[in-house]
């Protein structure tokens, strides 16, 4: 049954489509030559393994309540081995990958001896490869006899792109960490509550307009503070990847916390008008 319809703030009506948002942030469609999602057409003994591999969800419980302490500082410049994908991985998101071209195994390869970390960044045909991306963390792998990959990673700091290394065998370039800025005299909990409402809010009125029962939601911010909750509050907008990464860009808690609110209030007037037609007018639900 399709959620609905994502209805973005107007700073992202650049968007060409009608993206569906996604509250309970099951793991992103994975499409992409680069690598496969899980399907059905996996051998039974593949699924078996993996399942073990699969338990982890993008849940608000993946993200930490608090920024690491050991947090690189944003002046730091590093080269770093680059993922381009078709999806936003946000700090605290689960990504589940599959890797099978040669020169992601022969990144794989090397990344699993030394620090287990790469960057993945957003890319496609109509606005290229993205400057800012998210560092994913290798936390589980399986190593495939055919030396296919799966794997498990958490996304950690945001990066920004600032020079290209080199292109072959794969992507590596230099980067520096970002760090949203202090907010000045911004509510933050008083926004990231307006937030999580208005998502209940969606979750309720979806469920509503799908013939779901209209349970209340579960806490969704469970102890997050405001960083880490608007981060969890982007990975939960799939279909919408330019929106993502336009809130993965920015720089400022409160900003996000604004635009993600706006997004919310209007897919929640969106949801409004589709309940009160659907009880005008029954057989159009």
């Amino acid at each position: 049954m399709a959620l609905p319809q994502l209805i973005p703030s107007h700073s992202s009506s650049s968007l060409t489509h009608q993206p569906s948002i996604n509250p309970n942030a099951p793991n992103p469609s994975l499409l992409n030559l680069n690598f496969k999602p899980f399907s059905k057409s996996s051998s039974l003994s593949q699924s078996r393994r993996f399942h073990r591999l699969s338990s982890f969800r993008c849940s608000a419980s993946s993200f930490p309540e608090k920024h690491h302490t050991n947090h690189p500082k944003s002046d730091d410049v590093v080269e770093l081995p680059l993922f381009p994908l078709p999806l936003v991985l946000f700090p605290g998101a689960i990504l589940p990958l599959q890797i099978f071209e040669f020169r992601y195994r022969i990144m794989m390869h090397t990344l699993l001896h030394t620090d287990l970390r790469f960057g993945v960044i957003y890319s496609d045909a109509v606005s290229g490869t993205a400057e800012v991306g998210c560092v994913g963390e290798i936390v589980k792998h399986e190593r495939l006899v055919d030396d296919r990959f799966f794997l498990i990673c958490k996304g950690q700091e945001r990066f920004r792109v600032t020079n290209i290394v080199r292109t072959k065998p794969y992507l590596v370039a230099e980067v520096n960490w970002l760090e949203d800025r202090p907010s000045g005299d911004e509510d933050l909990e008083g926004l990231a509550n307006e937030v999580e409402s208005y998502m209940k809010d969606v979750i309720r009125l979806s469920n509503r307009l799908n013939g779901k029962p209209e349970k209340e939601a579960q806490d969704l911010r469970r102890n997050l503070f405001p960083t880490p909750f608007s981060f969890f509050v982007g990975s939960t907008f799939e279909g919408a990847p330019r929106e993502q990464q336009a809130l993965l860009e920015l720089e400022d808690t409160a900003a996000r916390l604004k635009r993600e609110k706006e997004t919310l209030r209007n897919t929640l007037n969106y949801l409004s008008a589709a309940s009160a037609v659907k009880d005008v007018f029954p057989s159009s639900g």
